[in-house]
């Protein structure tokens, strides 16, 4: 071997070295998820077995994040990729249906719900916040175990099956305390106003009714123009609303403004609806998402 060949092949050698020290290579399964709400759940399935990449960052918005050119070209050499589906991440739907057509697994946890529609007088869509319904959650658990354990090789079966089973008993948990919860609230009091339209399948699982949403529409990307506002200020006088609830991943401006233009004395409540927090923010995992929001609805509307 000449001189610059050994040269170039120490170089070659070093470089990994360099790597494997700092934890850059990983021999496991990949499995992306492009919600952080979704990556808990992964995460709480496979355990260590797989190398989980969560797309979207804590305390984004599902709906307009983005991705950096090197989580795009991840998503193309997963395992299997893991979305919300039902229309929510609308700034990423060209890089799943490029990761599809490069054929990598692709599984979303919509098709596994039962869909819930939102409506208003002009306009109507599909819901895709399956998660704030913890019997939902139960058959996205159920959808997301069955897709691991057939698409992503090296994960073993048993221990699958176990921390799934140990997971639903933990959601299923969840869902009878929030209804013994909710319990406290009475039947008047049972309106939900939002920023826009996130708690449908919470209303229909618990027995609320959604009186409007500040963007009327099922994203926050849509605008509310002022007779929407006048409309949904006039449901609220109507109705009694107290309280209005916003995303703690949007800011409340609009939310402000609909509770003065109301002209009552309403509330707004920051609500952890559609992402997760940093450590110590209180909505670290999915269940402690949902715990708090309970508790933060339950004494708004009592």
């Amino acid at each position: 071997m000449s001189r610059v060949g050994r040269a170039l092949a120490g170089l070659l050698v070093a470089a990994g070295a360099v790597a494997g020290c700092d934890g850059t290579t990983d021999d496991r399964p990949l499995v992306v998820v492009t919600t952080d709400v979704l990556g808990d759940v992964v995460g709480e399935l496979v355990g260590d077995q797989a190398e989980v990449l969560v797309l979207m960052p804590r305390g984004a918005d599902p709906h307009s994040f983005e991705v950096s050119a090197q989580e795009a070209a991840r998503m193309r050499e997963a395992d299997l990729l893991v979305a919300n589906g039902l229309g929510l991440e609308e700034g990423l739907a060209a890089h799943v249906e490029a990761a599809r057509g490069d054929g990598v697994p692709v599984v979303e946890a919509g098709a596994a719900v039962d869909p819930v529609e939102w409506t208003t007088e002009d306009d109507a869509g599909t819901d895709p916040h399956f998660w704030t319904d913890p019997q939902q959650m139960l058959a996205v658990v159920d959808a997301l175990s069955a897709e691991i354990a057939e698409q992503v090789d090296g994960v073993d079966p048993g221990r699958l099956a176990a921390d799934t089973a140990s997971y639903r008993s933990r959601v299923a948990e969840l869902d009878t305390w929030m209804a013994d919860r909710f319990e406290q609230v009475p039947a008047d009091r049972r309106d939900l106003v939002t920023n826009h339209h996130v708690f449908g399948y919470l209303a229909e699982r618990f027995g609320f009714t959604v009186i409007g949403a500040v963007v009327p529409s099922g994203s926050t990307l849509a605008s509310p123009s002022a007779s929407d506002l006048e409309e949904l200020a006039a449901a609220i006088r109507e109705a009694g609303v107290r309280t209005v609830f916003a995303d703690t991943a949007q800011p409340d401006r609009l939310v402000q403004v609909l509770a003065d233009q109301a002209g009552v004395d309403v509330s707004v409540v920051p609500l952890f609806t559609e992402s997760l927090t940093e450590e110590g923010g209180g909505a670290e995992t999915y269940l402690q998402m949902m715990r708090a929001n309970t508790e933060d609805i339950v004494a708004g509307l009592r």
